[in-house]
């Protein structure tokens, strides 16, 4: 994509979302237009399919913080929007010239060999370079290789899936490199040839004025070849859209909306380059049992009077089996035991379980037990219940 698509492009207006809007914002937009635009909803759509990239795209640059700021800086600096490329946001389309009264190439500009800083003292350049991706560096041959975006799905585990961590096949439905020509375009058999209008660069230059600007090669459309053969499947694109299963495994100890990057799984890139990333993001069943604090599990157990009294060896459930944990007589209700080495693992971290005594109480008592709950009432000592002492005072 060149420079001048990229920023005549309003990603805000793609995601329906003011230019202030808040991450929160931006991602509610693109979950609800993804799903409305989802190609397995609407099969053979090739209306929807070209929003659904295009909201991907908005998404894939709004999402990222600096990616967003160096979007608003660069369309502020050259007025997108107000114009567009024609004035370049206050530069005469007419003509005008350097320093010296020399004319100069936008190329230039862009790269920092106009002399043209930001206010870090780096060139325009820089700002470019992180634009797309290219740390620091513009060329002007936009037919080079191009990342390809982001994509985001969802899945459901169990409790125990995402403590213990698990491999699944996931089925997804997007953009892929063309399996038949490999990503090329090309019928195979064939092989594109290069445009002999920009010899291979995906530019051309043409002078207006006292001004020399690039744009993309029409011939080509900015990729520096030609397809004359063009696959049958993909129509030429070297990308098609289909359910494709990917292997993604789940590490052990993931939390509920945590999300799990699978590097090179996203969409495929463009004219050789690599493919963006898949991000999962996992949520969580509760359990019947257990429950979660960081790396430890927490669970209530429930004891009798007698146990929790007299003190007693409980069976006591964990992810891995019971175990035994001894009460000391005299354990009141609501405290809390550890049992070490019975959370969640993860890599070398392991949590501990957590255990909370509840003391169970009776809803019904037959005659002996009352007698016996009666005698224990009798015999008791004294009254746990903190007392108030009353003070009378004497007014004469």
């Amino acid at each position: 994509m060149s420079t001048k698509d990229y920023l005549e492009k309003d990603y805000y207006k793609a995601l329906g979302v003011a230019k202030d809007a808040s991450a929160a914002d931006i991602k509610k937009a693109y979950r609800k237009l993804a799903r409305e635009l989802h190609p397995d909803k609407n099969p053979g759509n090739a209306q929807a399919e070209a929003r659904f990239k295009e909201v991907s795209e908005a998404y894939d640059v709004l999402s990222n913080e600096t990616r967003r700021k160096e979007y608003d800086e660069a369309r502020s600096l050259f007025g997108a929007g107000t114009g567009g490329f024609g004035g370049f946001g206050g530069f005469p389309s007419g003509g005008g010239t350097g320093g010296g009264g020399v004319p100069f190439d936008l190329g230039d500009l862009l790269s920092g060999a106009g002399g043209g800083r930001t206010a870090g003292g780096g060139g325009l350049g820089d700002l470019f370079g992180g634009l797309f991706g290219r740390g620091g560096r513009t060329t002007r041959n936009t037919g080079g290789p191009v990342r390809g975006t982001n994509v985001e799905t969802e899945i459901n585990l169990e409790f125990d899936e995402a403590v213990r961590g698990l491999t699944l096949p996931l089925k997804l439905s997007s953009p892929h490199t063309c399996p038949t020509c490999h990503g090329s375009g090309a019928k195979p058999g064939t092989i594109p040839r290069t445009c002999p209008v920009c010899n291979g660069l995906g530019l051309t230059t043409r002078n207006q004025g006292a001004f020399a600007f690039s744009e993309p090669c029409r011939e080509c459309r900015g990729t520096g070849h030609l397809v004359d053969d063009p696959c049958p499947d993909c129509a030429g694109t070297g990308v098609t859209t289909g359910v494709r299963t990917i292997t993604v495994r789940i590490p052990a100890g993931v939390k509920d909306g945590q999300k799990i990057r699978v590097p090179g799984r996203g969409s495929p890139g463009e004219r050789g380059g690599p493919a963006g990333d898949l991000y999962v993001t996992v949520h969580v069943r509760r359990h019947a049992l257990f429950g979660r604090s960081g790396d430890n599990l927490t669970l209530s157990l429930p004891v009798t009077f007698p146990e929790a009294a007299l003190g007693a060896s409980v069976k006591v459930p964990t992810m891995d089996g019971n175990v035994t944990l001894k009460l000391p007589a005299g354990t009141a209700s609501g405290r809390t035991f550890r049992v070490k080495g019975k959370g969640v693992k993860r890599g070398s971290a392991v949590g501990d379980l957590l255990v909370t005594v509840e003391v169970s109480v009776p809803k019904k008592l037959n005659d002996a037990a009352k007698e016996a709950l009666e005698a224990f009432a009798t015999a008791a000592p004294d009254d746990p219940r903190p007392q108030v002492n009353s003070r009378v005072s004497s007014h004469e």
